[in-house]
This record gives structure tokens, sequence and C-alpha cells, in this order.
């Protein structure tokens, strides 16, 4: 009886941890929710991306378009992501791929990392964070970096692109940073 008592105060505790996990990770970016790979597709595709372009993905998840970037692209993809756990399975996907050399996870907040070096940005983020994300690329990444946002839209940076039905939209920093 008290080994079932100890089973599930530890599965309890456990619950607890992933409950914190998550809300930790909606409260600062968005709440993971996965992108097709058909979208994923046409995020990488709108974006122009060129043979080793730095492509940085904000709140990785599960590392899927990092993936594809490295793999399809042949892009360099740093992806962010503040949730342990999806950071944790994230690395390992990536190590398992034998994509070391071309993806690389760096854990935490990217409102704290610094993106000057991106030429490309993909985030599927809430539209406050996107809000909030806009001083943070106007005043670090460079004139010809691009932006592209899945389902919000940051409304001060220039638009160049989008898909209506998907909701993808697609930004550059032209007038941004003169």
């Amino acid at each position: 009886m008290l080994k079932i008592y100890y089973f599930l105060i530890a599965l309890a505790v456990i619950g607890l941890i992933i409950i914190i996990f998550l809300a930790w990770s909606t409260i600062k970016g968005a709440p993971w929710s996965p992108t097709s790979k058909e979208k994923i597709l046409k995020i990488l595709t709108m974006a122009s991306i060129k043979p080793n372009e730095i492509v940085y993905d904000l709140g990785c998840g599960d590392g899927r378009v990092l993936i594809m970037a490295a793999k399809h692209f042949n892009a360099r993809a740093i992806g962010i992501e503040i949730d342990p756990i999806r950071f944790l399975w994230c690395k390992f996907r990536i190590r398992l791929l034998g994509l070391g050399d071309k993806v690389q996870v760096i854990y935490g907040d990217f409102f704290s990392k610094n993106l000057s070096n991106a030429d490309i940005i993909i985030c599927y983020l809430l539209q406050n964070t996107n809000d909030k994300l806009q001083a943070k690329l106007q005043a670090e990444l460079h004139p010809q970096a691009k932006v592209i946002s899945n389902k919000f839209v940051f409304s001060d940076l220039h638009l160049i692109c989008e898909d209506d039905k998907l909701e993808i939209y697609a930004y550059d920093m032209t007038f941004q940073n003169s």
C-alpha cells in the first residue's frame, strides 16, 4: 500500500513539473503547436534560403523546421527553445539524424539571445509575443535579413510576401536599420 502511495505522489510531481514547463513556455512565447511538413516547406520556400544562410527558429519545439532547413535547403539552422523537455528532444533528434554540423539548438529565452547574425528568422508565436519581439528584431537584424511568421503578423515590419490561405507572412528589414 505504501508503494502505491509513493508512486501516486511521484506521478503527481511529474505531472506538476510538466504543467509548469508548458505554462512557462506559453507565458514566454507560445504553447507548442507543431506545424505540418507541407506548411514548413512553404515557409522555407517563401524565405528564399540560400545555401549556408543562418536560419533561426524562435521557439523551435521538436526541431522540425531546423531539420528541414538543413536537409532540404542546406542552411545553417539555429533553434532557441525555452522548454527543457522539447529542447532535449530536439537535441536528440538532431543527433539521431546526424545533423549536428548544420543544426544548433540553444536552451533559453530568445529575448535574451543575440540574433544579429541571422539571415532569416522563422517564428510561430502569439500576437502579443510578436508585438514584443518586433523592436528586438528591428534593433538587431541586418537590413537584408528576413522574418517569416506563421499565423501572426508584425505590424511595423516591411511585408514583402504573404499567403493568406496558410497565414504565412514574410518581411524584410528594409527601412528598419537606416
